[in-house]
């Protein structure tokens, strides 16, 4: 029944959609595996009591439900708004309205609080399997730390870098309550769409982009199966 409805299926609307989840993953896949690899990087270099307890702290928000981290979100930014536009209306008499709130940039935000720890733990597990004589060699030569991050640690962590992505990508393509809380209006995404057909028991046309995700959910399996198949050989 869902194949028989494929054509409909795939019409403008779900092109939309799927360039939303697209957009917001691919966002915050590549905003994620950067502050992975500064928080790393930094622990690496400084392993402090304060820089391991940064690290940690970014790394608290998998564990919390989507759901509270959108509202404990939402509250601040929310108040973040209201003080600028009292500002804008008592210096230049304009009201600026809601710059943050329902945007993009707090939904990728969410995202990020949500995820960055599977970046974090997979950068980290690629960074202690490089050995710190590297670092001492390349300091040997007249690097700095961000040369010697880029020139020698990036290349030897592509693997690493490219798992988090990845993982961070299908983890945003099928989060649902963060997005439904702060997106913008009009603004939904694939698991958005599945969850209202299947609230309206149109399961029918639920089915097509809740196959979409599951295959974009099979990218990790595939690609972690590749990896450990490469390093065995």
């Amino acid at each position: 029944m869902a194949l028989a409805n494929l054509d409909k299926s795939l019409n403008r609307e779900f092109v939309d959609l799927a360039s939303h989840s697209l957009i917001l993953s691919g966002v915050t896949a590549a905003i994620g595996i950067l502050l992975a690899l500064v928080l790393s990087y930094g622990a690496r270099l400084h392993p402090g009591r304060s820089v391991r307890w940064s690290v940690q702290v970014a790394s608290l928000g998998y564990a919390v439900p989507g759901a509270v981290i959108a509202v404990g979100i939402m509250m601040p930014v929310g108040r973040l708004d209201n003080a600028i536009d009292t500002l804008a209306e008592q210096v230049f008499n304009v009201s600026t309205g809601l710059l943050l709130s329902g945007t993009i940039t707090a939904l990728v935000f969410a995202y990020l609080v949500r995820f960055l720890a599977i970046a974090v733990s997979t950068v980290q597990a690629g960074l202690t399997k490089i050995r710190p004589t590297l670092d001492d060699a390349s300091r040997s030569l007249g690097n700095s730390p961000t040369r010697t991050l880029t020139q020698v640690h990036a290349p030897l962590l592509s693997g690493s870098l490219l798992t988090a992505a990845v993982l961070i990508f299908v983890d945003v393509m099928k989060e649902l309550p963060a997005t439904l809380v702060i997106r913008p209006f009009n603004f939904d995404t694939l698991a958005v769409r599945v969850f209202q057909y299947a609230s309206d028991e149109r399961l029918v046309d639920a089915a097509v982009p809740a196959l979409a995700i599951l295959i974009v959910g099979m990218l990790p399996v595939i690609l972690i199966s590749y990896q450990i198949r490469a390093a065995k050989l």
